[in-house]
């Protein structure tokens, strides 16, 4: 909050009130496709873009729903060398691969620039509550996984990731890949942002600065578990202490949290037990960030240097781990 311009002091407060205040069925409109994609048209006008500079398409294949972002679609010929798969955030009950699709275009550009040769983006679009409950968002995530395994024949050139809810879908695959018949291979890495590690728990506190509810997270959580118990370790993966080495992704894990977001503490004692674990997992804690803080800044940030430092941060590990050599 220190650190916050006066424009970004009064939408993280203004998000703060909606969040805490505003039921998520008619929130869940404001991330639709319908609301954001005009949005994201006009942001490209703005900055003199007719078109997206980047390509992208929508995929409904076998109950796999989502955006293929690349330079061409999944029937290119050539296969990409490096497959980002995100699942996007906002508490099981918002949220669309159309929000995040701005953003999703800026990491491919950076991917590129880096050095990978032909990278690719898959967001998965998957049910909401309450249309759908577990097992129906975790089946779905594993369906978009396995979609990409099949298509490239190979987990390693996989880079899995996430925001918030969708950080947690990406942990509750890995988690359970080793308990059921037919396990996919694991991913190359999996890079994460601000998970929800602890679905209900004393562990997530509200802080001055971030702009999530507990109250709000614990009551979208007890609908996202439907029958299930939010007490369930695959569910709420915090709760898991050991397994973490067995399902890891080869080169390891790279968590990516705000210091003063409603989920830090949660995201601490989980790496921790990564660690006791014997998983590789690193982190980077942005000291004044707050939930999601690289999505975050992309759109309300002052500079061009706060808008990508997120994202900066994020191709740079996907590139040490994961790059060409």
């Amino acid at each position: 909050m220190q650190n916050a311009s006066i424009f970004e002091d009064i939408v993280v407060r203004c998000v703060r009130y909606a969040f805490a205040q505003i039921p998520a069925n008619v929130g869940r409109v404001f991330f639709s496709k319908w609301v954001v994609y005009p949005f994201f048209r006009f942001r490209l006008l703005r900055h003199g873009y007719l078109t997206s500079p980047i390509k992208y398409s929508e995929i409904d294949r076998n109950g796999v729903r989502g955006l293929w972002i690349s330079g061409d679609g999944p029937e290119h010929l050539e296969k990409p060398d490096l497959v980002v798969y995100y699942v996007h955030g906002g508490g099981f009950s918002m949220g669309s691969s159309y929000f995040y699709l701005e953003f999703l275009i800026a990491w491919l550009t950076m991917l590129k620039t880096k050095g990978f040769r032909y990278p690719a983006i898959f967001a998965l679009d998957y049910s909401l509550v309450p249309e759908g409950t577990w097992p129906k968002q975790f089946q779905e995530t594993r369906a978009g996984y396995r979609f990409l395994c099949e298509y490239l024949d190979d987990g390693s050139r996989i880079c899995v990731s996430g925001d918030s809810a969708g950080a947690t879908l990406i942990l509750s695959l890995l988690l359970r890949n080793e308990k059921i018949g037919e396990p996919v291979p694991r991913p190359g890495l999996a890079v994460l942002l601000s998970p929800w590690t602890h679905l209900v728990s004393k562990l997530n506190r509200n802080t001055p600065s971030d702009y999530l509810d507990s109250d709000s997270l614990h009551r979208y959580a007890q609908q996202y578990a439907g029958k299930a118990s939010v007490e369930d370790p695959v569910l709420s993966p915090g709760l898991t202490y050991t397994g973490w080495q067995v399902s890891a992704p080869v080169k390891g894990y790279h968590i990516i949290y705000g210091a003063e977001e409603v989920f830090a503490p949660g995201i601490q004692e989980t790496v921790k037990n990564m660690k006791r674990s014997g998983a590789a997992v690193e982190m980077t804690r942005e000291d004044a960030g707050i939930h999601a803080w690289p999505v975050v800044d992309l759109f309300l940030a002052d500079s061009a240097e706060d808008r990508l430092h997120g994202l900066r941060r994020m191709t740079e590990v996907v590139y040490i781990k994961m790059g060409p050599k």
